[in-house]
């Protein structure tokens, strides 16, 4: 009994722990289209093949978990294309959450604890309104109906991080860049994310 009830309050902890605003940090501005893509030590980019890159919010988010189930999906449909996800909950979280929601298939998964990588890309901290929205928690609510995929327990990492996702050309161009409006936010990955790679090859603007 007093294992059980160290456990439950240290996953309460923890919960309440999401809710904290992290430091501010520098943001860098978002990188606009035709712009060459943020690189660091921590996220390179091939030079053979375009990629996708995901940032999600926190391990247990039912978006997240959404997000990255599809990218899977599509990392398997497409292996012309390099497939990265990017998690500010800590490594061994965000191992175990991986597992949990059905592998990482053909993503490389990037671990950024220090939100390191977010910033470089634009991603900085949401608002309230952002979070917590009608809109979102209703979403929220209809993915669990729909789908299954429930709000779990935050292992590490902050609710007010924002999300997006960013498609680069080969030449390390960004083609698309989206930053989530709302926390609901989970990308079109076979409609905007390959029609911006398409028209990339295709010479279009």
């Amino acid at each position: 009994m007093a294992t059980a009830a160290a456990g439950l309050g240290s996953a309460v902890t923890r919960e309440l722990q999401s809710f904290k605003t992290p430091p501010q940090k520098e943001v860098a501005p978002v990188p606009n289209i035709g712009d060459k893509a943020p690189v660091s030590e921590k996220l390179s980019l091939p030079h053979d093949r375009p990629t996708v890159v995901v940032f999600l919010r926190h391990c247990g988010c039912p978006f997240a978990e959404k997000t990255f189930r599809l990218l899977t999906k599509f990392s398997t449909k497409h292996p012309e294309i390099h497939c990265i996800a990017v998690s500010h909950s800590s490594q061994a979280d965000t191992d175990a959450w991986v597992v949990e929601v059905g592998g990482e298939w053909d993503v490389e998964v990037v671990v950024d604890p220090e939100r390191d990588v977010y910033s470089a890309w634009g991603l900085g901290i949401s608002s309230t309104w952002h979070a917590m929205n009608p809109w979102s928690l209703y979403s929220a609510y209809r993915l669990g109906k729909d789908e299954g995929i429930w709000n779990t327990a935050t292992q590490s990492g902050t609710r007010w991080q924002m999300s997006g996702c960013f498609a680069v050309d080969a030449a390390g161009f960004v083609r698309l860049a989206q930053v989530a409006r709302a926390a609901d936010y989970v990308p079109d990955f076979r409609g905007e994310v390959l029609r911006a790679l398409e028209l990339e090859k295709k010479g279009l603007p």
